[in-house]
């Protein structure tokens, strides 16, 4: 992938903030540091391990350093950018913003989700990135999010930020 994991990552604390305690969502699912849902994804062993943690309990009561959160999100970048280009290989012939507002939107709403934007997918497969910006705001999710909505759907079309 193209786009820096790093920027990603500052992306990310900027839309999606960044909460040290457990928190409920708007979903009412128990999350902490950079939207880590804990509910799906939880914190293995070896995170725990890596954050010297002894055990989830100790999140819940304790909560995480920013570095804890920056580390969890990192490894979350990992697995939504492996899920996404395994469902759509094109993503890894894109630029590296277009990479990066996939991933923003894989990360906010979650893969399978984000494979129902039907036709905005067939727009980028056919490199009508107008389409494909038009198509983002088309939706739920535009709605829900609002002004990020509009940046990232700005992103796609123009090619930069």
């Amino acid at each position: 992938m193209k786009y820096n994991a790093s920027h990603f990552l500052d992306k990310l604390i900027e839309h999606e903030g960044i909460v040290l305690n457990v928190y409920k969502d708007s979903l009412g699912i128990d999350t902490v540091g950079i939207g880590r849902n804990l509910k799906d994804r939880g914190i293995s062993k070896e995170e725990l391990d890596y954050m010297d943690i002894p055990n989830i309990n100790v999140v819940y009561q304790q909560g995480i350093s920013e570095a804890d959160a920056r580390y969890l999100a990192m490894n979350d970048i990992k697995i939504v950018e492996n899920e996404l280009v395994k469902v759509h290989r094109c993503v890894e012939d894109l630029d590296s913003v277009r990479q990066l507002v996939l991933m923003d939107m894989a990360f906010n709403m979650g893969v399978p989700r984000l494979c129902k934007f039907k036709n905005m997918w067939n727009a980028i497969h056919e490199q009508n990135y107008e389409a494909a910006s038009w198509e983002m705001l088309d939706s739920k999710w535009a709605r829900q999010v609002g002004r990020r909505a509009t940046i990232l759907s700005d992103a796609m079309k123009a090619g930069e930020f």
